[in-house]
């Protein structure tokens, strides 16, 4: 159904993304394609769908392909129609049922008489019906954006479907709905994501990185569970290197000291025996010579191991390398932080929840706001941050300090200012500059990235820098409230997020789509928000 032979892809600045990248995909299968952000997942998507072309190689397909790219607002001047690639035919459908049929407009049609009812069909399924296939893309809502895209699926029945990230700016709902479609397709698909559930439902990992492509026979836990027993088994070989090289350098140590001493023996006897000054200078050379091989020996084996020991630790994840820790706490748990009373916000003339809010939030405490997309989610936390005013009821709060985290990381990503000024601006414990640069190392940030502007920074390496920022600070806030975080992240971003995050003593707020990140979380209280029709 599709080989890929070969394959070297380079950016446009020359950088080199794949070379000789090989894999096959047969009919029916059902493919999570994972890595780390920057490996090229989307751009082997767009190569697979022929969006881009390979600069060497080959890319061989037998059979119609869907693509269904992420969505960030790179469409907003197209109409669904055209968005979908159907706009042409369905004019051309519209011109030839008023009665005004031509050669060309037939032709254009070729006979796809079903196109806007499949169209139309495939619109409810994902529950837009009501979008109007002309109205232009900007109109809609990031979830909306996505779902066009998936019901382009239905609409031209491809045998092969690429997704990149589907279930972004999905709400739980709608995630169901997705994945449900994954779960029942008989479609080859291929899928970009950092979505746990969406992937457990996939029988196939394709894992890329800078080396190529590794297949696992089994589901994202069977990946997981894989790379943890190789992690094991690094950690391992890791240990016993270091045990042989701790006894080399013994060894090492105890061989000289004892050649040392054989040769200072050897003089005082030669001395004694009155041996003639050229005939000791003659062995004493021999026997520098002797011990000189002998350090040589030694030298060779502890820098051969030394160099696996290096070697074994680069492969190392990002995880076990990265050490975190939050400041110390005064926080006592059970405190009210947060306390509404038949809390309601007016939007356009209406109620936004079908009824007061009313409840309380206590230091501690790990919980989630839960509802459809547009349910009010980040209007109550912008309520109990006091950046709105609620409409009618009253919020108290006796938080002393709340730090607001967005899916954008705004918090370190809105200034051009570089990663090293950024921290020490939050360094409020005094720390001496080689303990913030020893701070940044322990999130990643090696000296090469001192100086990188904060507004260049990717998904991962903004999450990285706002808890460094946080553990910078002079105190621990009384509540974090995360919002939407896990959306730009790959995978291995995601865990970074939950172990430091499930170090923090305090209270968490999560507003999150994504099911196994809250377990991760260990939230355990869900304040569900309906919609005020």
């Amino acid at each position: 159904m599709l080989t890929i032979e070969n394959i070297t892809y380079n950016h446009p600045d020359k950088t080199r993304l794949f070379h000789a990248l090989s894999l096959s995909i047969s009919s029916g299968q059902k493919i999570g394609l994972i890595g780390q952000n920057g490996s090229g997942k989307s751009t082997l998507l767009r190569l697979i769908a022929g969006e881009l072309l390979p600069n060497a190689g080959r890319v061989k397909r037998s059979t119609s392909v869907y693509y269904a790219p992420q969505v960030f607002g790179q469409y907003d001047a197209c109409s669904i129609a055209e968005v979908l690639g159907i706009a042409s035919k369905l004019q051309a459908l519209y011109t030839i049922l008023k009665g005004e049929a031509t050669e060309e407009q037939l032709l254009i049609l070729d006979d796809d008489w079903t196109l806007e009812e499949r169209s139309l069909q495939a619109l409810r399924y994902w529950d837009v019906a009501e979008i109007n296939l002309f109205a232009p893309m900007s109109t809609l809502s990031g979830g909306q954006k996505t779902k066009v895209f998936l019901a382009g699926i239905q609409i031209h029945e491809p045998d092969l479907v690429l997704l990149d990230e589907p279930s972004n700016h999905l709400d739980a709902a709608s995630r169901q709905l997705l994945y449900n479609f994954i779960r029942d397709s008989k479609q080859t698909l291929l899928i970009v994501s950092h979505d746990r559930m969406l992937l457990n439902l996939l029988p196939t990992m394709y894992e890329l990185d800078a080396s190529g492509v590794t297949v696992y026979g089994g589901n994202y836990a069977f990946y997981a569970n894989q790379k943890s027993i190789a992690a094991q088994a690094l950690e391992s070989s890791i240990q016993h290197r270091e045990k042989e090289l701790r006894k080399a350098k013994d060894k090492e140590r105890d061989t000289l000291e004892r050649q040392q001493r054989m040769d200072a023996r050897g003089k005082k006897k030669q001395e004694k025996a009155g041996v003639a000054r050229i005939m000791m200078n003659t062995m004493r050379n021999n026997a520098e010579q002797s011990t000189s091989k002998m350090r040589d020996v030694h030298t060779e084996k502890i820098n051969g191991l030394s160099q696996e020991l290096t070697e074994l630790r680069n492969n190392r994840s990002v995880v076990e390398k990265m050490k975190f820790g939050f400041t110390d706490m005064l926080l006592h748990h059970g405190k009210i932080l947060f306390d509404l009373q038949n809390v309601q916000y007016r939007h356009a003339e209406t109620n936004l929840w079908t009824e007061g809010i009313s409840l309380q939030i206590r230091s501690g405490e790990r919980l989630t706001f839960k509802g459809k997309n547009g349910a009010g989610k980040t209007t109550l936390v912008r309520l109990l941050l006091k950046q709105l005013e609620p409409t009618s009821g009253t919020i108290s709060n006796f938080a002393r300090r709340a730090l607001y985290i967005d899916q954008d990381y705004s918090l370190v990503n809105d200034t051009d200012i570089d990663v090293y000024t950024r921290a020490q601006q939050a360094n409020q414990r005094g720390l001496q500059e080689h303990e913030v640069k020893a701070r940044l190392d322990r999130f990643l940030f090696d000296k090469t990235s001192w100086n990188k502007p904060c507004n260049t920074l990717s998904g991962g390496e903004r999450m990285r820098l706002a808890l460094c920022v946080l553990t910078l600070s002079s105190e621990a806030p009384d509540v974090i409230i995360l919002d939407e975080p896990t959306n730009n992240l790959d995978i291995q971003n995601i865990e970074l997020l939950s172990d430091a995050i499930n170090s923090y003593q305090g209270t968490l707020l999560v507003i999150s789509h994504d099911e196994h990140f809250l377990n991760d979380l260990r939230i355990h209280r869900e304040i569900n928000l309906t919609l005020h029709h």
